[in-house]
């Protein structure tokens, strides 16, 4: 399905006065949105009681070598080194609880559900903040950044968990029937057949969620955690400088997840070409002999008449498909105009039916000839 398709089942296609309409007010929209980069970059150039801030004098010590050697290399070290702990912990943490969520057991499903709901409610900063505090108190190393990493986990591991949870949820009722009628129980169910599955169907939905921990990283600078935004402001400190050392990190962020958010969209499409195939030769279905029902046919219709008010001839074309017959022949049939008695596709396919050849001579429109002519074929 192409993008027009895909857009028409939103809403209709505009026509040329809509789209005439359309172009006008991109038009406008684009001429508003220059106007009002150039306003923002006069001010910047002239801002009221203060310096130019496009001068070269405050962005050179923001893009030069030592800028990224000593802050924003190392902060952004850091902050992947947070936002992966924090989504392999996130991943096990949605796994543990989302299956919980799924047990048979009333006590297990209950606390689960309470665990998660807690950390999808409260705020990943007062997280953060109540995570590094109690850290601190106690003695531990690196406690600002354990805080982030912990906090993090505790509330993408709850939205890891809904996408557990949703996706055995949309499976097929089908797949927890036929693990029950082999015998297995609700939990053998759950944990072989239908939750590997939903994590297959949740990795690009996972990888998505990464952006989001990647972002959410920079509220570690708040609880003096040495991430890509804290460098960037002690940047910014030392030079006065602060908002071309931010618009640096800022363009890093976007380059970052705009790489991810790429991977979000290759990776399903990669997935469906490792799991969509051709389908395999679908097997002849059982032939009970001379059984009415088993004949596959395509019937081209006559054209008809003409009407009596006038107006052209009207043509069917109609298929018939006996409910025990092979289904090979029809995928392969096309529709032919007009009507042939003589067209193979207007005959029954004896080959497809499998009539043993001793009994063709008693079913109609089988003649001699074509007994000869399967006989030759055969030999």
């Amino acid at each position: 399905m192409n993008a027009n398709n895909e857009s028409s089942i939103l809403f209709d296609q505009p026509g040329p006065k809509g789209r005439r309409t359309i172009r006008i007010l991109n038009g406008v929209a684009a001429i508003v949105m220059i106007a009002v980069l150039v306003l923002i970059l006069l001010r910047l150039h002239n801002p009221p009681d203060g310096e130019n801030q496009l001068s070269w004098e405050l962005w050179k010590p923001a893009v030069e070598g030592e800028a990224w050697t000593d802050f924003y290399l190392p902060g952004l070290w850091m902050t992947l080194k947070a936002a992966v702990f924090a989504v392999v912990g996130a991943v096990l943490f949605g796994l543990v609880f989302g299956i919980g969520r799924l047990l048979p057991n009333v006590a297990i499903r209950s606390i689960s559900a309470v665990i998660v709901e807690f950390c999808r409610a409260v705020p990943v900063l007062l997280l953060m903040i109540f995570f590094w505090r109690w850290f601190a108190f106690a003695g531990m190393q690196d406690a600002s950044y354990w805080a982030v990493v912990l906090a993090l986990i505790m509330y993408n591991g709850s939205v890891v968990a809904e996408l557990v949870r949703s996706g055995v949820g949309n499976l097929p009722n089908g797949q927890r029937e036929a693990s029950l009628a082999l015998g297995l129980t609700r939990t053998q169910s759950l944990m072989q057949v239908e939750v590997p599955q939903a994590v297959y169907a949740m990795l690009p939905a996972a990888v998505t969620q990464l952006v989001v921990v990647l972002k959410d990283t920079a509220l570690g600078s708040i609880i003096m955690y040495t991430d890509l935004l804290q460098e960037s402001r002690r940047l910014g400190s030392m030079y006065f400088n602060i908002l071309q050392t931010l618009v640096v990190a800022a363009v890093i962020y976007f380059i970052v997840c705009w790489l991810l958010s790429r991977l979000a969209e290759w990776l399903p499409k990669r997935m469906q070409r490792r799991t969509t195939g051709a389908a395999e030769t679908e097997p002849l279905a059982p032939i009970a002999i001379l059984d009415a029902s088993n004949r596959s046919q395509v019937a081209v219709a006559k054209e008809s008449e003409e009407l009596p008010y006038g107006g052209a001839p009207l043509q069917h074309h109609v298929r018939l498909h006996g409910s025990n017959a092979a289904i090979q022949d029809w995928r392969r049939i096309d529709y032919i105009q007009g009507y042939d008695f003589t067209h193979p596709e207007s005959q029954p396919n004896s080959r497809s039916l499998q009539i043993p050849d001793f009994l063709k001579p008693i079913i109609p429109g089988l003649d001699g000839d074509d007994h000869k002519g399967d006989q030759a074929s055969t030999r």
